[in-house]
């Protein structure tokens, strides 16, 4: 499987893990040109999950960097995919990709259910 992005997109991120550790973890797998973790370590606001883009100098390391998928760093188990759009996004973007689209249905009465028929009724 050939990609041609540098880019990857890791989700599930600890809201306690820190950019440095990142670099650290995805510096084996290749020479990183650039990471950016979202929100920032020194974001003021609650954390409940991160997501980090890294750009590799050679896109050989995104193939490598996705066997990191389900490995557990800090305390959950990473998701690496490639970002197609071969840069790493601004904050914003980034933030909206962080939130699941289901997040808004969880938050309704009975949201994310879907509605099953009642055997009993004739």
């Amino acid at each position: 499987m050939s990609s041609n992005t540098q880019v990857i997109q890791v989700t599930n991120v600890s809201p306690s893990t820190t950019s440095e550790q990142m670099r650290t973890l995805f510096g084996f797998l290749g020479t990183i040109e650039e990471l950016k973790l979202f929100p920032p370590d020194d974001s003021p606001l609650p954390v409940t999950s991160r997501v980090c883009f890294v750009k590799f100098n050679e896109p050989e390391s995104v193939g490598v960097s996705q066997h990191l998928t389900n490995t557990v760093f800090v305390d959950r188990a990473l998701i690496v995919v490639p970002f197609a759009e071969g840069v790493i996004p601004d904050e914003s973007k980034a933030m909206s990709l962080l939130a699941p689209a289901n997040a808004v249905a969880g938050m309704m009465p009975g949201g994310g259910l879907l509605p099953t028929p009642n055997p009993l009724v004739s």
